[in-house]
């Protein structure tokens, strides 16, 4: 077998068929951190390090791990120095599917067959250069041509004014993009600058928020602004889920918005509440609400005071008990609320795929998420899914990813991942070849389209 060849990461006949039948379908993304103004913008890429690497943590943190300095990474190298950095150390990387993402966006998108390593980062660099010149590697041109995005939904603060999805859309001729509601900064009400937060969310909605009621308020007109502009879904990011039914949100508030200390049972309480009213909220318009849990953020001291968040330095950890949080949820939604979890810790998600057994079919596991989202943690969360939960319950792959070409590199990971686990059922004689097709096309394309209401 030859590498990224027709039967990478595909070990049986039946499963080159699957993927032959789905490889094409058009890309649902319903979780992403996609730049809007840089997509609204439509402007050409600079250069090869701003498409690639630029806003990839996961690129990041294996230069890192390759001792590359900060300086060649997110410091003021140029980008074809950047660049060099990267090719140097690459060959290192093998394993680990950055490795295979970045190669196979140069296979099937740049037509550059090369491997990526000292001696023909130079070559690579100028040749990605000269296509990112022309229109056709424009964010618009990306997204609707080779990508093949059908529709996509961003990550947005409770406080955007959502004016580049707008923007966006009306250039491209159709709402491909949709805001998704993340009232995260309103509900972490324990981060050092929270109440500078609520202060800006006075600011965008014009009015006093001097008491927790005020606070839903803000919350309900933000949930109707997105709302007017398509927005189909929340997202919610916990390190360990709170349990959503707590009486005493308002006592809290009233001390955090006068600069009280918490106890750790009041911000849980009050996080808690809070996820509650917007699940609320959610129900009554029908949209999914997204719990991202397990995520233990900015463990890297120095590398948070050098960079600030979301520059790799997050952990999971296992000893995260999630079982009270989500049933407190899901017993007080049961069947209003479409909820869908991902959980960084791989070790967590037989207990997730049990309890959305339990809680029919609008409770769902949604895709191997960060860590996980790996050909080992697809397959195993995959074989999780189709032997405690169902296949056809599935909500679908996401690129959770600030760069376009996520669109093409781990969307085609994860359907080759998902045409052999379908394929060697079928040659184990557990499936029909016509339900493995159904189940693929379903899977991949359909079914979360219609999940999602895109």
């Amino acid at each position: 077998m030859a590498f990224l060849d027709n039967r990478y990461l595909i070990t049986n006949a039946t499963g080159l068929e699957l993927f032959a039948a789905i490889r094409e379908l058009p890309v649902v993304d319903p979780h992403n951190h996609a730049d809007l103004r840089e997509i609204a913008r439509n402007e050409c890429y600079r250069d090869a390090w701003q498409l690639f690497a630029a806003t990839d943590h996961y690129v990041w943190e294996m230069l890192r791990k390759c001792e590359v300095p900060e300086e060649l990474i997110t410091g003021s190298a140029s980008p074809r120095e950047k660049f060099l950095a990267m090719g140097k150390v690459f060959p290192l990387i093998a394993g680990n599917p950055v490795y295979e993402w970045i190669h196979l966006d140069l296979k099937r998108y740049f037509g550059i067959e090369e491997l990526l390593c000292e001696e023909t980062a130079g070559r690579i660099y100028d040749a990605v250069n000269g296509k990112l010149a022309t229109d056709a590697y424009r964010p618009q041109a990306l997204l609707t041509g080779v990508l093949n995005v059908e529709a996509m939904s961003s990550t947005d603060d409770l406080i955007d004014t959502l004016e580049y999805h707008e923007q966006a859309n009306a250039a491209i001729g159709r709402q491909l993009i949709r805001p998704t509601w993340r009232p995260d900064k309103a509900m972490k009400i324990f981060a050092p600058g929270w109440r500078d937060y609520i202060a800006q969310v006075e600011a965008r909605f014009g009015m006093k928020i001097r008491h927790y009621s005020d606070l839903l308020e803000a919350m309900r007109r933000s949930h109707d602004y997105f709302a007017e502009r398509g927005c189909r879904a929340s997202d919610h990011g916990v390190d360990a889920m709170p349990v959503v039914d707590y009486d005493d949100a308002a006592h809290v508030f009233r001390k955090a918005i006068h600069g009280k200390k918490l106890s750790a049972d009041e911000i849980n309480g009050f996080m808690g509440a809070f996820l509650g009213e917007a699940a609320q909220l959610d129900a009554e318009k029908g949209w999914v609400m997204q719990l991202h849990m397990g995520a233990v953020r900015d463990v890297r001291t120095g590398l948070f005071r050098a960079l600030g968040p979301d520059v790799g330095g997050d952990v999971c950890n296992v000893h995260r008990d999630f079982l009270p949080g989500m049933v407190s949820l899901l017993n007080r939604f049961d069947d209003r609320l479409k909820v869908v979890f991902y959980c960084l810790d791989p070790g967590a998600q037989a207990t997730l795929a049990s309890i959305t057994r339990a809680f029919g079919g609008r409770a769902r596991l949604g895709s191997a998420w960060w860590l996980n989202d790996t050909p080992v943690g697809m397959k195993r969360q995959l074989e999780l899914i189709g032997s405690i939960d169902l296949f056809s319950n599935f909500a679908g792959m996401v690129s959770d990813s600030r760069k376009l070409l996520s669109y093409g590199s781990r969307f085609e990971m994860f359907r080759r991942v998902l045409a052999d686990v379908l394929g060697a059922m079928v040659e184990r004689g557990q499936l029909p070849l016509k339900v493995a097709e159904m189940l693929a096309e379903r899977m991949a394309y359909s079914g979360p389209k219609e999940f999602w209401n895109l």
